[in-house]
């Protein structure tokens, strides 16, 4: 599809009827470099944590290359990430997946660009 979609973990809605609070930090693929460079800026990279923890519960992205961003986020929740763990590590410039990185910052603090 076009734009991709790819998801893992839970959704806001499963996490409002469960009763779980939760944080949520959104980043769109229009603020991202490599996105305007590619002329690929639909979409965004959405990170739902615990709001005590921290800790991961759901990504769900939109976007150019959602398909393989995906994996990031599968790896973080089978480990117990938190979103700062996201946020602190490593994201290439310019590449989409620093949209993953702003989400996770946007989550936890705030995200360098919006």
């Amino acid at each position: 599809t076009h734009p991709e979609v790819a998801s893992v973990g839970k959704t806001e809605e499963e996490l409002k009827e469960a009763g779980i609070k939760f944080k949520k930090g959104k980043f769109s693929f229009m603020a991202n470099s490599r996105g305007r460079a590619i002329l690929q800026t639909d979409g965004f990279v959405k990170i739902l944590a615990d709001k005590e923890t921290d800790r991961v519960l759901g990504v769900h992205i939109i976007g150019p290359n959602a398909g393989e961003m995906i994996a990031e986020a599968t790896l973080g929740i089978e480990y117990g990430a938190s979103s700062e763990d996201f946020a602190r590590s490593c994201h290439a410039h310019p590449t989409l997946s620093e949209a993953f990185k702003e989400a996770a910052l946007a989550t936890f603090a705030k995200p360098i660009h919006s």
